[in-house]
């Protein structure tokens, strides 16, 4: 009782005095130094290493994917097939029509599988971060978004028409054009890309800072506690284990719902009226 005693009260002291020895992760970790810099106008730091070796982890696996395509498929070609067949008919197909959905596959896929190949880095060992978390690479990807459906809105309705069909709804009395035409720019072409991008970087933040703190205190807790503190430590370090599951799944949601809403955007332009 006395150990334990003295190991929680020197705990809380510490806590008091504010130097409990606890490094809690700030924005600065997503932010590192550079390492390599050209001039003023190149620099490539952690954040850009991890992001480089996620993307060519991604191409090397849809290469020994799809290298050896046979009618009876291996167990390899099976997952690859699998993985495409989901995005095909969970995503392209849900917000589409069938022959665009063929035609937009590629795309999605290729944002769906960057996405989830760049959050998935976030528990990975050794990178243990998402350079979703940086606004580079999801403003990027939700520009390519916007690109593809305001392209595919030209296409359909040509430029005229689709700007008048998404700046001026039918049915709304002429007069009120003057206002709504300015909400609905910043609805359709503003709002659209920059949800896209805050969403996806704001949940990759949050999950690193909070697997990051788990993973600080179940250090700290494990290594310099005594008694009862380390058995907070056992359960800060299975909460740890969960919010890692947790983030897994919150790396493939993400990258499904970006996913999904750029095939809903692109689906609304083909088919606006």
């Amino acid at each position: 009782m006395s150990s334990t005693g003295n190991g929680l009260g020197a705990f809380l002291a510490a806590g008091e005095e504010g130097d409990t020895g606890m490094h809690m992760p700030t924005l600065d970790e997503l932010y590192p130094d550079p390492f390599w810099t050209i001039g003023d106008w190149f620099a490539f730091n952690r954040v850009d290493l991890i992001r480089v070796v996620a993307v060519l982890g991604l191409v090397v696996l849809m290469w020994l994917g799809a290298r050896r395509s046979a009618l009876v498929p291996t167990r390899g070609q099976s997952t690859f097939e699998l993985a495409i067949g989901f995005v095909h008919k969970q995503i392209c197909e849900v917000a589409m029509s069938p022959a665009m959905a063929r035609k937009y596959l590629p795309f999605i896929a290729t944002i769906f599988f960057t996405v989830l190949a760049v959050n998935i880095t976030g528990v990975l060992p050794f990178m243990n971060l998402s350079s979703n978390g940086v606004v580079a690479l999801p403003l990027i990807l939700a520009a390519c978004a916007w690109i593809a459906f305001v392209a595919q809105g030209i296409k359909a309705h040509g430029a005229g028409r689709y700007l008048a069909e998404n700046l001026l709804p039918k049915g709304a009395p002429k007069w009120m054009y003057v206002v709504l035409a300015p909400i609905e720019f910043l609805s359709t072409f503003v709002l659209r890309p920059v949800t896209l991008t805050v969403r996806l970087m704001a949940n990759m933040i949050a999950g690193h800072f909070l697997l990051t703190a788990f993973f600080v205190m179940t250090s700290y807790l494990l290594v310099s506690g005594g008694g009862l503190i380390k058995g907070l430590g056992l359960l800060t370090a299975a909460a740890s284990f969960v919010f890692v599951l947790f983030e897994v799944f919150v790396a493939g949601l993400q990258a499904f719902i970006f996913a999904l809403l750029t095939s809903v955007y692109i689906g609304l332009a083909k088919e606006q009226h």
